[in-house]
């Protein structure tokens, strides 16, 4: 990229390669790792982090009321995306100084306090587990004081899952409870009973002492009173799920969720294809794209058509195939058509293109340029339906208006008279072009297999609106599981 030339035109490379890679996303993660831990060299910070695992790891919160069926949820969770499973009882068989602390308050009878949980959450966190394999904190924080407490640790959760069902659901769970005692997974006599019988004759009550119902429902008021306060504390992250329904159910449906990429704020430049036979809007379509979202819109035959009347040797090249009516060669077309893409308007903006490609080997010439769409779409409709179109319009020379016997007639009897018809709509022409259409229409829906095929047979606002759909945000991709590094 030279900026010393004019126009400044940017390699179409640079923008592919940083979505294709998602380096804003990354860039992005390292630096918010870096604020939230502050080290003392910010570099080798950096480079281990680029070494040891990916950036990418869960970082979850569990949340739910007691009996809403979080530990089962959790374990199943962390079986599947490798996470460290952290809850009040493992944090309190850390053998370290804040844990003597914390257990000097239970055995006193007392209540640990909220700063104890966080700075335990804290150190347990910043162990090397944690940080490759990431780590999902079930029941945690209990409170908008521990919430805020954790924020200001740097402790910040990618998901956060909030279980819920009503009282007398999670009273009636409360009361059938059983746990096994070599794996720790939780059962219950009515929703959720182990198939094999083995685990089924070792299961037993929960250790600690057996709650009452007035107690069980004391619970269930304290965690009310903090709900609302812990939602608005994770407002953009937070989504609460139906717990009182099958706990596999569930579990799709939080993993489902957990899976799911947050909404990035990384840069999208939209590089959109239209195809579609004669009459499908395709003009209209990209005319409504780029005003709405200021995109460039580029019409591969008005193109050509403005190249022509410059003083270009380019221009001068061309003309004559447009003067009489002949195809231009695609290695011009590809040119004019790279040069006009690579301006910095189509860089930083984006852009609509129709009219080209219209075959397989001006899509794969347009491919090769590295200027490749990242959404394709096709407009469809009938050949009677745009014969229906085209062959009825015409314009009005003296206004320059555009009519249509059934869909915009002449207001008049006098201007109905003066219309002239382009010799070019006529029906015979259109089922050449129709032909021709269709006869590479299958080939290039085969190049293009993610494309989106839209009925074009609807009222445009319509039809503009399910392309809208389609084009808004970032293409999904598929995440799998978290990569670990040993």
């Amino acid at each position: 990229m030279d900026e010393t030339m004019k126009p400044l035109r940017i390699p179409p490379e640079m923008a592919i390669y940083a979505e294709k890679h998602e380096i804003f996303d990354l860039v992005q993660n390292l630096v918010t790792n870096l604020m939230v831990d502050k080290p003392n060299d910010p570099i080798l910070y950096l480079i281990g982090l680029l070494k040891r695992c990916t950036v990418e790891v869960p970082r979850i919160m569990l949340l739910g009321p007691p009996a809403s069926g979080k530990r089962s949820i959790a374990r199943k969770l962390c079986e599947s995306l490798h996470a460290i499973h952290i809850t009040d009882t493992n944090l309190l068989q850390e053998d370290t100084e804040l844990t003597k602390t914390a257990l000097e308050y239970r055995d006193r009878g007392e209540e640990i306090p909220g700063e104890v949980w966080v700075s335990m959450i804290q150190q347990r966190l910043a162990k090397i587990d944690c940080f490759r394999r990431g780590w999902l904190l079930e029941g945690f924080p209990r409170t908008r004081r521990e919430a805020l407490g954790l924020q200001e640790a740097g402790i910040a959760p990618e998901h956060v899952v909030m279980l819920e069902a009503p009282d007398s659901v999670l009273l009636e769970r409360g009361v059938g409870k059983r746990v096994d005692p070599l794996t720790g997974d939780v059962y219950h006599l009515t929703f959720v009973w182990p198939t094999n019988q083995e685990v089924q004759q070792r299961l037993e009550l929960p250790s600690g002492r057996s709650l009452s119902e007035e107690q069980r429902l004391a619970e269930l008021y304290q965690y009310r009173r903090e709900v609302h306060a812990l939602q608005r504390t994770y407002p953009s992250m937070l989504k609460t799920f139906d717990a009182d329904q099958p706990h596999t159910d569930v579990y799709d449906q939080v993993l489902n969720y957990i899976l799911s990429l947050q909404r990035t704020m990384a840069p999208h430049t939209p590089r959109i294809l239209l195809f579609g036979p004669p009459g499908s809007g395709k003009s209209l379509m990209a005319k409504l794209i780029s005003q709405k979202y200021n995109i460039v819109n580029v019409c591969c035959g008005e193109l050509l058509k403005s190249v022509s009347v410059d003083a270009t040797s380019m221009g001068e090249l061309i003309k004559p195939y447009l003067e009489t009516g002949q195809r231009v060669p695609d290695s011009m077309v590809i040119q004019i058509l790279t040069d006009r893409l690579s301006r910095v308007d189509c860089t930083t903006r984006g852009w609509v293109l129709h009219g080209f490609p219209r075959d397989l080997e001006q899509a794969e010439r347009l491919q090769e340029t590295n200027f490749i769409p990242s959404r394709v779409f096709f407009l469809e409709m009938t050949d009677d339906v745009a014969i229906e179109r085209i062959t009825q319009r015409a314009v009005d020379p003296v206004s320059g208006e555009r009519y249509h016997s059934l869909y915009k007639p002449a207001p008049s009897a006098e201007i109905q008279n003066r219309l002239v018809f382009n010799p070019a709509d006529s029906e015979p022409v259109l089922q050449q072009k129709l032909r021709e259409y269709w006869a590479t229409a299958a080939t290039l829906q085969g190049l293009y297999r993610d494309a989106a095929h839209i009925n074009a047979d609807q009222d445009p606002h319509t039809v503009f609106e399910s392309l809208e759909s389609r084009l808004v945000g970032r293409l999904v991709r598929t995440q799998g599981k978290p990569h670990i590094s040993d």
